[in-house]
């Protein structure tokens, strides 16, 4: 009975988890999925934006689907890196705060850092010290846990903070220390942005020949890399020392190749800053002309973004409480996911214990079923020696019926051989004694007397002789 409990047992908990295990499989494959599309769309950040942001919707939307929580957390911090290139500070920094929540919900510290990296290098250019204050929380997160890329990343962004708060010192002092971890890490994307900055804090200093040669450097690398960002960045501050040197024709080229990128890039902002040393050059080429020109475009450029800025900030607005209430939403449908998994379990375990029970039931119906026939079985076998021995003691009352008659029947004939030897035997015998006497008293004579006693003998013969066939002869019943 025992056996059977665990063989029952046995073959649910196999069958629970090959289904646990396939059900892992798919999870696994929908899971590496969400990590796929992040990974591609934080690889596309430098040269397209839009499809960094793409990817990460569609990386959150799988995720909620599995109720991933890390997947759903990078998903938002992929479309904030996203935004954040897109200039669209305000939507990056809503993804930042949704990615936070929920790495801190999955307690995944990496994470956490990563993001606190993110929103540091989004005031880079609103506030120096709001800035700072989050790369060093991201930097202290990504030592407590010896992670060497976070850590490169972080120093690199505090060095931005403080190249923009012109302290060129320090700012070099963290540009280099991450250098040395890129390149311990083999990070060619980083290594290229940590240099550039390098390159302009040797511009700032007016080392234009080591700013210069540090900047083509990396330029070159930029573009075997397809980094459109970095490249018209770069071509910004090339255009820049050109025109300090007064080089300017190549100063023109660099310009010109920055704007075709910063375009490519779809960023207003960059397009905006070659605008304006479009004007610079113009100016130092005395082309006064020219340079009003420009300056008129910048000023028809900054009234258009002034006047737009209070409609995209009703917007960015109206966009944030749209994410705010999709945030309420799919909170509610993790919500809800978690409730059917839990069901959903609940259900498998009843449905388990009820097969387990049924099995249990079925089993004891069958034990049953065989115990009653075995008793059946052994009823009737009892019923056949019950039948067997009446018949032995139907038989041995007839044997002991027929002994007893023929006992009846030895004694009657011991009773008459009885009185038969006492009335045949006593005649003879008393005879003999008689003869005895006479022959010691003399009154017979010897030889006579013995005649007759020999004739006493063998009549006393005959008659034990004849008594002893009467015994053993079932013909004869009489003496």
């Amino acid at each position: 009975m025992k056996k059977t409990y665990l063989l029952i047992l046995f073959l649910l908990a196999s069958i629970t988890h090959v289904c646990a295990g396939t059900a892992f499989d798919f999870s696994n494959q929908d899971t590496a999925r969400v990590n796929q599309l992040n990974k591609e769309g934080f690889k596309a950040r430098f040269s397209d934006h839009d499809a960094t942001i793409a990817k990460g919707q569609q990386a959150l939307d799988l995720a909620q689907k599995l109720n991933y929580i890390n997947g759903m957390a990078e998903a938002y911090r992929t479309m904030g890196i996203g935004e954040s290139y897109a200039n669209h500070q305000a939507k990056a920094i809503s993804d930042y705060e949704y990615a936070l929540s929920y790495f801190k919900k999955a307690n995944n510290t990496l994470g956490q850092a990563k993001v606190y990296n993110n929103i540091g290098t989004l005031y880079l250019t609103v506030d120096y010290d709001e800035a700072l204050e989050y790369l060093q929380k991201g930097l202290a997160m990504a030592q407590s846990i010896n992670n060497t890329e976070l850590m490169a990343k972080a120093g690199l962004n505090i060095g931005s903070v403080f190249l923009r708060k012109k302290n060129l010192s320090l700012a070099l002092e963290y540009y280099t220390k991450s250098e040395g971890l890129f390149k311990e890490l083999n990070d060619q994307d980083n290594l290229i942005i940590c240099m550039q900055n390098q390159g302009v804090i040797y511009m700032r200093l007016r080392e234009l020949d080591k700013a210069e040669e540090i900047l083509l450097n990396v330029h070159d690398q930029a573009k075997a890399r397809d980094m459109n960002m970095s490249i018209s960045s770069i071509d910004l501050d090339l255009s820049s020392i050109f025109i300090d040197k007064r080089e300017y024709d190549k100063a023109q080229k660099f310009l010109d190749e920055g704007v075709n990128y910063a375009q490519i890039a779809k960023d207003d902002k960059l397009e905006g800053d070659f605008i304006y040393n479009s004007y610079q050059l113009e100016l130092h080429r005395k082309d006064y002309e020219k340079a009003v020109g420009i300056l008129h475009k910048i000023y028809v450029r900054d009234s258009t973004a002034q006047a737009s800025t209070s409609a995209l900030d009703l917007k960015l607005m109206q966009d944030q409480h749209d994410q705010q209430e999709k945030q309420k939403e799919n909170e509610l449908i993790i919500e809800r996911q978690k409730n059917d998994r839990v069901k959903f379990w609940w259900a498998i375990s009843a449905s388990g214990l009820l097969l387990i029970v049924i099995a249990l039931l079925v089993g004891n119906v069958k034990r049953k079923a065989k115990t009653n026939f075995r008793l059946t079985e052994l009823n009737a076998e009892v019923s056949r020696q019950k039948d067997n021995l009446d018949r032995i003691n139907h038989h041995l009352e007839e044997i002991i019926d027929e002994r007893t008659r023929d006992l009846q029947i030895k004694n009657k004939k011991l009773s008459e051989y009885s009185s038969y030897l006492s009335h045949q035997i006593r005649g003879p015998i008393a005879t003999l004694k008689g003869l005895m006497n006479l022959e010691k008293e003399g009154l017979v004579d010897q030889e006579e007397c013995i005649n007759m006693m020999n004739k006493c003998v063998s009549d006393i013969d005959e008659k034990i002789i004849d008594m002893t066939d009467i015994l053993h002869d079932p013909k004869r019943t009489s003496f």
